[in-house]
């Protein structure tokens, strides 16, 4: 059984910032991969940011030189989000994806706001 659970969303002016954290818990492979997507109100979701179990990191290119992933042992995986702009409202949600698995884990999201 494997759980992810979001915090830290928020209202934030544009130009501010927010940082999430997502904690995972159960049966959780050593190699896997954990990151955020988000989705906003009538629109697809769509990658945000991903780290590997090995620290190595992958960003979307609207959120590059913004945004910064990182996680540490105790299965935590955080989004620090900076320079935040309206277009960045959304519902954040955690993905995991573990070893040779072909399915995926999602938590159930947290919601961010930037208001202009």
């Amino acid at each position: 059984q494997v759980q992810l659970v979001e915090s830290g969303g928020g209202l934030v002016q544009a130009g501010g910032s927010l940082r999430l954290s997502c904690a995972a818990s159960g049966s959780i492979f050593r190699f896997n991969t954990l990151g955020w997507y988000r989705q906003a109100p009538g629109k697809q979701r769509e990658f945000v940011a991903a780290i590997t179990s090995g620290g190595s990191t992958n960003y979307a290119d609207s959120v590059k030189g913004r945004f910064t992933i990182s996680r540490d042992n105790a299965k935590m995986v955080y989004l620090q989000m900076n320079s935040l702009k309206p277009e960045d409202t959304a519902t954040y949600y955690c993905k995991l994806t573990m070893g040779l698995m072909t399915n995926d884990y999602w938590g159930q999201g947290t919601q961010g706001t930037v208001s202009s």
